[in-house]
């Protein structure tokens, strides 16, 4: 789908891969409009997105989408489903609310925005959807129960949803990273201490989306390898889980 002139919406564009993902899709051209929690933030995303639209909104709550909604208006043509919250820790220590709160978030959230802005798209017969996911929507791994069961999710209602709207100009993206260089692995309460994978840059995973609009592309990861440990998983379940317990 060709960027430039293209209305975006991206959510989650105060910090990370939403700002990052606002000012790259900027510089392609399209007119961006961002949303997310906080204000000063979000202002200073707009202006590294050539000044666009900025809205602050509580994902997690039902008032806070149906405000995005009714600023975005119905002429939005690319859909970023970027916002996210993560949680890191044994699941046994986990209370309701979080649980509740990274559903609303991650999974619920997505679906609310694309129900409200697929139907203009569909009329127009041009649009594109990017649900951002992650490595652990294919593998899963220890601490990040929800959080998986989240990002699972959203990687099933991308697949469903690309085979209904087959044929529609309107496409469906799923982006899968690992790692990514911001402040969401110090906010979930567990810091990333791994050696490997590296976390990767927010402009990364941003060029990524760009691209996954522009071609078209179905399944994206960033990096690219990470689709071997997803496919092994897909393909041979029970080798990948003795590979991962013993390397981690």
């Amino acid at each position: 789908m060709e960027l430039r002139g293209a209305v975006v919406l991206v959510t989650g564009a105060s910090s990370g891969i939403g700002r990052a993902c606002a000012a790259t899709l900027a510089r392609r051209g399209a007119r961006v409009k961002l949303t997310g929690r906080d204000q000063a933030a979000l202002s200073g995303a707009a202006r590294l997105a050539g000044g666009g639209d900025a809205l602050a909104a509580d994902l997690a709550s039902a008032g806070g989408i149906d405000s995005v909604v009714a600023w975005a208006g119905g002429d939005v043509d690319v859909l970023v489903n970027n916002a996210g919250l993560g949680w890191a820790g044994a699941f046994a220590d986990m209370n309701a609310h979080d649980a509740e709160e990274l559903i609303r978030v991650n999974l619920l959230a997505p679906v609310r925005l694309t129900a409200a802005l697929l139907p203009g798209m569909l009329a127009r017969r041009r649009g594109h959807i990017v649900n951002v996911a992650s490595i652990v929507a294919h593998v899963g791994v220890p601490t990040e129960s929800v959080y998986a069961a989240t990002k699972w999710g959203l990687a099933g209602f991308t697949e469903s949803l690309r085979a209904e709207l087959a044929g529609t100009n309107v496409g469906v993206s799923l982006v899968s990273p690992g790692p990514v260089r911001t402040s969401f692995l110090q906010r979930r309460g567990l810091a990333y201490d791994r050696a490997f994978p590296r976390p990767v840059s927010p402009e990364r995973v941003a060029d990524a989306i760009a691209r996954a609009i522009a071609t078209g592309a179905s399944d994206v990861f960033v990096p690219g390898w990470l689709a071997v440990p997803a496919r092994l998983r897909g393909s041979l379940p029970r080798l990948y889980r003795r590979l991962a317990a013993r390397f981690g």
